[in-house]
C-alpha cells in the first residue's frame, strides 16, 4: 500500500510539474514575441505601409482616355533641356481668367485643391465629415518653423498654398501658349503646390529663383528641383538670370532629382519622345538628346516631334 501511494504521488507530482512547465514556456514565448514587435532600432528607417488607394470618381479604368508617365532625372540635367529666353510681357495676365478660379477639384476626388494639399502636407490633421481640413500642424518647408493651422476667418491665412513657379512667372515664360485647360492643370498641379507659412509666402510674391529663395538653406535644392520639374513638365522656359541661379543652387546637390510628368490623350508617343503640352494631343521630343537617339535629328519647325522648347536659339532650327 505504501509503495502504491508513493508511486501514485510521484505520478501526480510529475503531471503537475509538466503542466506548470508548459505554462511557463508558453508565457516566455508570448513575452518574447511581444518584445520583438516593440523593439525598433532608433537608427533604422521604419518601413512605409502601402495602403489601398481610396476610390475616386475618376478611378474607373479607361485605357483610351489618357496615359501618364513620370520620370525622375537629375535636376541639373533637366535644367539644361529648358530653353533660355527673356520674359514675355505680362500683358493679358489675369489669375482667374488665365488659370481658372482658386481652388478647383481638377482630379475629381470630391475635395478642392487647397484641402488636398493641406491634407498632404500637414500632420495631426483634423478633418470634418467630408474633406475640409479644420486643423493640423505644418513644419514650414521655407523656414523650418512649426505652425499650428486652425481654419477660421482670422487664422486660415497663416498657412497658404504656394505655387513654386508663380503663375505670373509661368505666364511670362511660356504659359500664354498653353490651352486654358492646361493652365488650369498647372495652377492645381500638386507638383507645383506646397503648404507654407503665409508671411514667407507673401514675401516671395511672384519671385523666381534669381530673386527669391527659401530662408531655410537646406531646402533650397529641393525647392529649385521642383521648379525645374514644373517648368519641364509644362514646357516653360527660364530667363538667363533664373538659369544661372538654378545652376548655382543645383551644383551643390548634383544628385537632386527632378520629376516630370507627361500626359497623352489618345496619342501615340514616338520612341524616345515625350508629350510636351503646347497644344492638345501634340507629341514632342523631350529634348534634343531624345531626338538624336531616336534617329529623328535634325528636327526643324514643322517636323514631327518638333516643339518650341527645342529651339534654344530662337531661330526655328531646333535640334541639329
Amino acid at each position: 500500500m505504501t509503495v502504491r501511494r508513493s508511486t501514485r504521488s510521484f505520478l501526480v507530482m510529475g503531471l503537475v510539474a509538466a503542466v506548470l512547465g508548459s505554462i511557463l514556456v508558453g508565457t516566455a514565448v508570448a513575452g518574447s514575441s511581444v518584445s520583438s514587435n516593440l523593439a525598433v532600432p532608433t537608427n533604422s528607417a521604419l518601413p512605409t505601409a502601402t495602403a489601398e488607394p481610396a476610390p475616386t470618381r475618376d478611378s474607373t479604368p479607361d485605357s483610351t482616355a489618357e496615359a501618364t508617365a513620370t520620370t525622375d532625372t537629375a535636376a541639373l540635367s533637366v535644367l539644361e533641356t529648358l530653353p533660355v529666353k527673356g520674359r514675355a510681357p505680362q500683358t493679358g495676365y489675369d489669375r482667374e481668367e488665365s488659370f481658372g478660379s482658386a481652388w478647383q477639384d481638377v482630379d475629381q476626388n470630391g475635395c478642392d485643391t487647397r484641402n488636398d494639399i493641406l491634407a498632404r502636407d500637414l500632420s495631426a490633421l483634423v478633418v470634418d465629415g467630408g474633406c475640409e481640413v479644420q486643423g493640423g500642424t505644418l513644419l514650414g518647408p521655407y523656414t523650418g518653423q512649426t505652425i499650428t493651422f486652425v481654419r477660421g476667418q482670422a487664422t486660415s491665412s497663416l498657412v497658404q498654398i504656394d505655387h513654386l513657379v508663380a503663375l505670373s512667372n509661368a505666364w511670362q515664360t511660356g504659359a500664354q501658349q498653353l490651352s486654358q485647360e492646361q493652365r488650369v492643370a498647372l495652377a492645381n498641379d500638386p507638383l507645383n503646390l506646397l503648404a507654407v507659412d503665409g508671411v514667407t509666402n507673401s514675401r516671395k510674391g511672384d519671385g523666381d529663383t534669381a530673386t527669391w529663395l527659401p530662408p531655410l538653406k537646406t531646402f533650397r535644392c529641393a525647392y529649385v528641383a521642383r521648379q525645374v520639374s514644373v517648368k519641364a513638365t509644362y514646357a516653360l522656359w527660364v530667363t538667363a538670370a533664373e538659369h544661372d541661379a538654378m545652376t548655382r543652387i543645383l551644383s551643390n546637390c548634383p544628385n537632386e532629382l527632378a520629376t516630370t510628368t507627361t500626359t497623352t490623350t489618345d496619342a501615340v508617343v514616338a520612341p524616345g519622345a515625350a508629350p510636351i503640352a503646347e497644344t492638345p494631343n501634340d507629341v514632342y521630343f523631350h529634348n534634343c538628346t531624345a531626338a538624336r537617339e531616336s534617329g529623328a535629328a535634325p528636327v526643324h519647325v514643322g517636323d514631327p516631334g518638333y516643339g518650341g522648347h527645342l529651339d534654344r536659339d530662337g531661330d526655328g532650327t531646333g535640334c541639329e
